[in-house]
């Protein structure tokens, strides 16, 4: 099986590259990235999979580079993308270049090269914008962002690809935990390093908002099930829990009972945002049985220091 992972050497694209690396069933596995947020992670530590393992430095805009490298593959991951925090705005024209033009250009390189391959595209559950938000619900999601907004309309360039090949959409919560390429303006990320370094944590607003957050090792277990022929079609929301910025704080001071805590423009009452886990990727999403505070105990402990 040829394999392609768009983004493979960014936070969730490096730990997936390694399972799929793994995996007895890949014969070959292209990690397709333009490293331009510096992730170097991928290139060190333990071997990833020898011959098979074909790493290409390009651009999803590359249309040229993107037909060579998708044809013939069974098997396309498409997680490359500008990331930011779910309501940002800065940068929007990075973001429809990328997110949304960029997976156009995937869509119509699988199209004419790949016309059999089976597509996972990771989208973001930011395409709700504010309050609750499901796949199962009939409406049409109302992004509050240009991220979000760029990532809805690459999910709109999937469903037309959907016409014709098995293509699974996951909106995906905040996703936190260690990692080869790990994000730390990732908001659990960033606030554990606040805890464990500076002994304070800053809080924009009033730190009642609610985000959906998954770890990291859940989405990459999602991932790399799909894999598997017959795994389910169609869009899902990849989720564990939503909590509001002060119940992270909480579940950290159980571990840094001294952490100090900072407002910043605590009157202001930010967008909040909640997505419950999907029970139709029940078969496909791992369940793992940690607490938060366990899962930032672990994380801690990774530490250099």
């Amino acid at each position: 099986m040829k394999v392609l992972v768009t983004g493979g050497a960014g936070y969730i694209g490096a730990e997936l590259c390694a399972g799929l690396a793994r995996d007895e069933r890949v014969e070959e596995l292209v990690v397709y990235d333009l490293l331009d947020r510096g992730n170097f992670g991928l290139f060190m530590g333990a071997r990833l999979g020898g011959a098979k393992v074909r790493f290409v430095q390009a651009d999803v805009l590359d249309s040229r580079r993107l037909l060579q490298e998708l044809a013939g593959c069974d098997m396309v991951y498409h997680l490359a993308a500008k990331v930011t925090t779910p309501f940002a705005d800065a940068g929007s024209s990075q973001f429809e270049q990328v997110n949304h033009w960029g997976t156009a250009e995937v869509v119509y390189a699988i199209e004419e090269v790949a016309p059999k391959a089976r597509v996972v595209y990771l989208s973001s559950a930011s395409v709700y914008g504010q309050g609750k938000g499901s796949a199962l619900d009939p409406v049409k999601p109302s992004p509050r962002s240009a991220y979000g907004h760029s990532k809805l309309r690459g999910e709109a360039h999937m469903e037309r690809l959907g016409d014709n090949q098995s293509v699974l959409v996951l909106r995906s919560a905040n996703v936190y935990g260690p990692g080869r390429s790990m994000r730390f303006d990732a908001v659990i990320n960033r606030l554990l390093f606040q805890a464990h370094f500076q002994g304070r944590v800053t809080v924009r607003g009033s730190g009642e908002q609610k985000r959906p957050f998954i770890h990291v090792d859940a989405v990459v277990g999602t991932l790399l099930a799909a894999l598997s022929p017959g795994s389910p079609l169609g869009t899902y929301d990849l989720v564990e829990h939503s909590y509001s910025i002060l119940q992270l704080v909480e579940a950290l001071r159980g571990h840094y009972p001294e952490t100090e805590l900072l407002f910043v423009d605590q009157h202001l009452g930010l967008m909040s945002m909640e997505v419950a886990r999907d029970a139709r990727l029940a078969g496909l999403q791992p369940h793992r049985n940690r607490t938060l505070e366990q899962d930032l105990q672990a994380f801690g402990a990774q530490m250099a220091w």
